[in-house]
């Protein structure tokens, strides 16, 4: 594996945290508190695995990939990379104190703080794969 084939590894850490954070919100609404727990586990641990991917990729690439799109698909790229960049950034800290709450056996308040974090978690990691594919898939830059 090279540092070129990072971004595909990210994106398929960011698929996989959503597919583990729908497990987790099936199961724990089936009141599989076990399975919940594991689910969620596993979403955070493959999202520590991205942010240290992705932060090893952008120190060492110092990588700015630019959008080929043109037309309309620009301002909706723009304005999903903008809400993914700014959540990602609040997204970090909800994740800390959700799964501490809950590691602590705090249920009342990880239930309250999850129903924050949940759907933004979910709405950065399903952006972060579209995100991918806008730019290496769909509409990558011309070369220069």
């Amino acid at each position: 594996m090279t540092l070129h084939d990072l971004p595909a590894l990210n994106a398929g850490l960011n698929g996989t945290a959503a597919v583990l954070l729908t497990a987790g919100f099936i199961l724990i609404k089936r009141k599989n508190v076990t399975a919940h727990r594991a689910a969620m586990l596993a979403a955070f641990a493959v999202s520590v695995a991205f942010l240290a991917c992705y932060l090893a990729y952008h120190l060492q690439t110092g990588a700015h990939t630019p959008f080929g799109g043109l037309g309309w698909i620009r301002p909706v790229y723009f304005a999903m990379l903008i809400s993914h960049i700014l959540l990602a950034m609040a997204i970090v800290p909800l994740i800390l104190v959700t799964v501490t709450l809950a590691l602590r056996g705090r249920f009342d308040r990880h239930r309250a703080w999850a129903r924050w974090t949940f759907p933004l978690w979910y709405y950065v990691s399903v952006t972060g794969v579209l995100i991918y594919f806008f730019l290496y898939q769909w509409w990558p830059a011309p070369p220069p």
